[in-house]
């Protein structure tokens, strides 16, 4: 039976990751509206690797016999000055998300938990790659500005990210 302060900590953790695919959507939404389609693609599958994620900690919690408890997800914003914007918006959430893991694991490891740190280190891993790839768009956003080529190119670049 896993401890109640990890299965709350859990709880609020699928929690945050609903609202990751909530604001990815919503992300995407927004690109679409300004006709950027392979921007909202790219969303469009982050937005599922959340959804993902949730239901890795869902499922992991009713594996060690904890209970999940549903609570109301944020709305998300739904418009942005610029897709630069989106994605320092998007940066920052992959920090903040980050952060949370890493107060996870924190738990676990005083807790003495083993198992529960055995399963974060996989979302541990998971956090680099996701704040790189988030970087990494960021980086060329702020090469390009806001030149329609520079975004024309982007935009057909991360058209090409397929759905898992």
């Amino acid at each position: 039976m896993i401890k109640e302060n990890i299965q709350d900590a859990i709880n609020k953790q699928i929690n945050a990751e609903l609202y990751s695919a909530y604001l990815y959507l919503s992300m995407g939404a927004y690109f679409a509206s300004i006709n950027l389609k392979g921007f909202a693609n790219w969303m469009y599958v982050q937005a599922q690797e959340e959804q993902e994620h949730a239901m890795k900690f869902f499922n992991y919690l009713q594996e060690r016999g904890g209970r999940v408890k549903l609570e109301t997800i944020q709305a998300p914003p739904l418009n942005w000055e610029s897709p630069y914007n989106v994605f320092e918006d998007v940066y920052q959430h992959e920090k903040r998300v980050t952060a949370m893991i890493n107060t996870l694991v924190d738990l676990a490891q005083s807790e003495k938990d083993h198992a529960t740190n055995n399963f974060l280190q996989w979302f541990v891993s998971e956090q680099v790659e996701e704040e790189s790839n988030a970087d990494e768009i960021l980086q060329r956003l702020k090469l390009v500005k806001d030149t329609k080529a520079g975004l024309f190119m982007l935009d057909q670049k991360l058209g090409q990210r397929p759905a898992k």
